[in-house]
């Protein structure tokens, strides 16, 4: 500031008590009113904070939440805690470094490997299943684009709405990609593929067959070489049955008022629609990444937020909230995920660059009440 009063006063010294007395006056004014404003931004962040674990300690007394949770904006963490067991058993706690099964935020991670493979020409969004997939019928493949088997609009029944298939032999059965393609995601089309949505693990299943054929590699190996590797995400993976995986959770179930080890999922069934794991730590890092480029261009990367049918764009929900309701007219990107003993949910504020992970090993119903809770925490604190 020195260099700036010298020019003034140096420049003409009759006229030079006006300016200087304004400069220093508005310099004042800054000096006194930014720290008013850290200060006031500080406490409303504080207060958020504080109605955040409130509620969280709340949930995870009533058994609503055991888990870990995450609230950051702008990159910052603003709340991260861990409740509950991570083995019961052995009354094991839940830590920030616990893994658990994400279930269907999968597809997001399966989402953007498409649409890097799309930006290497190497797969067209409008291209047929059946371009890909040479042991795929034909007659159904022919018809189903890429970008439908993205947006659920592809017609192709869901694999886990078959009768029996959840509660029988077939879901503690070990697969090979190819096998289950033909097996559970060949049926006839429920309607004409473009024409409406319909949640399809089948879709996304059938996306990362797509993805090995074209590449050569498995898809666990494209995940941490294009994704988790780039990104530091060294807590993430898939979460194959026989691995043995420090820091995994149990999943746990409700049977009454009490809970129960979850019931045996084969995790060659869930692959590339629910098959992975991590951390709050690791989707964090995930989170930042997609405001930037660094994983795909920007033309493509808001493809996975951009509404088709539904309102769902490639591997995210795009929820606007109503009216009464916290961020009412603004854009909330979400997904959530359910397999056998853990329930999952991630929620992003782009507006205001704001995350909610919400990660459970039970099978608690509460994860998404909690997580616009926290959501009017934040929203009621700006």
């Amino acid at each position: 500031m020195n260099g700036v009063f010298e020019a003034i006063i140096g420049a003409h010294p009759m006229e030079s008590v006006r300016p200087i007395t304004l400069l220093i006056s508005s310099y004042l004014l800054v000096v006194l009113i930014a720290p008013m404003r850290i200060s006031a931004q500080q406490g409303t962040m504080q207060t958020a904070v504080s109605q955040i674990n409130e509620l969280m300690q709340a949930h995870a007394t009533a058994g609503d939440f055991s888990g870990a949770v995450l609230v950051a904006r702008d990159g910052h963490i603003l709340y991260q805690h861990a409740f509950g067991y991570a083995n019961l058993e052995w009354r094991i706690p839940n830590d920030l470094q616990t893994k658990f099964e994400i279930g269907s935020m999968t597809k997001q991670f399966t989402a953007l490997l498409v649409l890097q493979f799309v930006n290497e020409g190497k797969i067209k969004l409008d291209g047929h299943l059946s371009d890909y997939l040479p042991y795929y019928r034909r007659n159904t493949g022919n018809r189903v684009t890429v970008s439908q088997l993205l947006s659920h609009t592809s017609g192709i029944p869901n694999f886990i709405s078959a009768p029996g298939f959840l509660e029988g032999p077939a879901s503690r059965t070990e697969y090979s990609v190819k096998n289950f393609a033909q097996k559970y995601c060949g049926g006839d089309l429920e309607f004409a593929p473009g024409t409406r949505f319909n949640y399809s693990n089948s879709g996304y299943f059938l996306l990362g067959a797509i993805l090995e054929q074209v590449s050569g590699n498995p898809y666990e190996q494209l995940l941490k070489e294009r994704i988790f590797n780039p990104l530091g995400m060294n807590d993430s993976g898939y979460a194959h049955n026989d691995t043995l995986i420090p820091h995994r959770a149990a999943g746990y179930e409700r049977s009454g008022n009490s809970l129960k080890n979850a019931r045996f999922y084969d995790m060659s069934i869930p692959f590339a629609a629910g098959a992975l794991y991590s951390t709050v730590a690791d989707l964090l890092s995930w989170d930042q990444a997609l405001y930037g480029d660094r994983l795909l261009p920007a033309n493509l990367r808001d493809l996975l937020f951009k509404p088709n049918l539904d309102n769902y764009g490639f591997g995210w929900g795009i929820l606007i909230p109503k009216p009464g309701s916290p961020y009412a007219g603004e854009t909330v990107l979400m997904h959530g995920g359910a397999i056998f003993g853990f329930q999952s949910v991630i929620e992003r504020i782009p507006k205001y660059r704001e995350l909610i992970v919400l990660l459970d090993n039970t099978d608690s119903p509460k994860l998404l009440e909690i997580a616009l809770e926290i959501r009017r925490a934040l929203s009621d604190n700006h």
